[in-house]
């Protein structure tokens, strides 16, 4: 394996771990600024596993739209002016006029995918695809150990370890999809994160009975998607509420997700905080879109008169085992009603239970002893999102994702990314020119003493 790019390279502003949306719109903001400030451009790089941008590829569902205004894009909170916004986008694809017409503040999901990798292909030259960043070091300078600098570890397709120095790197890896205990995903056992390419590598034939078990948007989409495309199967829904809640997106309960609402948690008590999370869960998590609800609720009407029943429901159940024989799956269930169980043979089982967070540490490693953690043993972090460092370290790392704890219920969402990836690009120019500045300050010489 050879390793290239030790300190013989440029040091670099800022590298970007993770190439999704967060990233792509922190480049955006980054490449702005070059454009303002032509003589002191920001220098970055950003290392993206996947082998060409893709966001949540395998949700990309016929007719499913976005859950937020196309107003809430990469850039246009940030900079109204600019050309990486979906407006550009639709206007660069001749559509502007026809999209106008549809008087729909939402895309569809796939649109907006295309208007995403639109936009990431306008800074290709800044990301290095197929490449997966392994650890993160302190770097070094001749003098040895700098706390200015750190070292970055990628391995790209080819095999080859390239290691580049920079003074802050911005972590947004994504979220990690979330399996009950026990389970382990497979051919016919699928998170919804894996739906799509699972789906399609099967033979419907063969997919006589299946199941989805989540309350969320994406465990209600797969169910009314596998209900249209198998109209041969029998399809059940374990939901482990009383059936799918409503998602609140009325204009108040939107202002959680407003760059204003931000400071509002992170300098609030945790009093405060917490009445965040108590009164506000229900826009954005185990949620489904109203009319989604509807559809679903009126499917299941228009069987009942038909008598020919295809979609089931099992409300307030879990999934107590999974068993796979041959190509069937038994799925023991438990109702949280009266305790009972239930066997059901499915030939594929989806689960939408959600992702964990992202976290640092497998990055980090042992370098990760040197940032702050709170009571709860969470991460510090400044309100630039940037880990607040126990040791006498200048360099930077950013996270976008992980900060729920100290920055409110948007932290991983793309409501409020364009401001966030601002921010974070904010920070790093001026960070870089206090340094400057310290650096080209004059040294007071003291006279001699007569």
């Amino acid at each position: 394996m050879g390793i290239t790019g030790r300190r013989n390279e440029e040091i670099l502003d800022v590298v970007g771990i993770g190439f999704g949306p967060s990233n792509l719109s922190l480049a955006i903001a980054l490449e702005e600024h070059g454009a303002s400030a032509p003589r002191h451009p920001v220098t970055s790089h950003f290392f993206e596993r996947q082998p060409t941008f893709g966001w949540h590829r395998n949700m990309l569902l016929p007719s499913t739209t976005m859950q937020i205004s196309f107003l809430k894009d990469l850039a246009t909170f940030r900079n109204p002016m600019s050309r990486f916004s979906f407006i550009s986008y639709l206007h660069a694809s001749d559509r502007l006029v026809q999209f106008v017409n549809n008087q729909d503040f939402f895309p569809t999901r796939q649109e907006f995918h295309q208007y995403l990798e639109w936009a990431a292909s306008g800074l290709a030259d800044r990301v290095t695809y197929g490449a997966e960043v392994t650890a993160i070091r302190p770097g070094t300078d001749r003098n040895g150990l700098s706390p200015d600098l750190l070292e970055v570890e990628a391995r790209t397709a080819d095999g080859t370890t390239r290691v580049v120095t920079a003074r802050n790197v911005a972590i947004s890896t994504g979220l990690v999809p979330r399996l009950p205990d026990g389970v382990t995903a497979d051919e016919r056992v699928w998170h919804s994160s894996q739906f799509l390419s699972r789906f399609n590598a099967q033979s419907p034939d063969d997919l006589k009975s299946v199941a989805v078990v989540g309350a969320g948007q994406s465990a209600a989409e797969i169910t009314r998607f596998l209900h249209d495309a198998l109209p041969h199967a029998q399809v059940c829904a374990i939901v482990p509420s009383y059936g799918y809640s409503v998602a609140d997106d009325t204009p108040f309960a939107n202002q959680v997700f407003d760059p204003a609402a931000v400071d509002d948690y992170y300098f609030g008590t945790d009093r405060g905080r917490d009445a965040f999370w108590r009164y506000h869960r229900n826009t954005n998590y185990s949620v489904v879109d109203a009319d989604v609800i509807r559809d679903l609720h009126q499917r299941t009407y228009d069987e009942e008169v038909r008598g020919t029943r295809r979609l089931h429901f099992r409300n307030l159940t879990r999934v107590a085992e999974v068993e796979r024989s041959g190509s069937t799956t038994r799925v023991v269930l438990r109702s949280l009603l009266d305790d009972r169980t239930e066997d059901l043979s499915v030939d594929a089982l989806v689960f939408a239970t959600g992702y964990d967070g992202l976290d640092p540490v497998g990055l980090l490693g042992d370098f990760d002893r040197h940032f702050q953690r709170d009571a709860a043993g969470r991460h510090r972090l400044e309100r630039d999102y940037r880990l607040v460092p126990a040791a006498d370290l200048t360099c930077g790392v950013y996270l976008q994702g992980g900060t729920e704890h100290s920055h409110g219920l948007s932290s991983s969402l793309l409501s409020n990314i364009a401001i966030r990836s601002g921010e974070i690009a904010d920070s790093i120019v001026l960070r870089r020119t206090e340094r400057e500045l310290e650096r080209d300050r004059p040294v007071e010489v003291a006279p001699p003493v007569a």
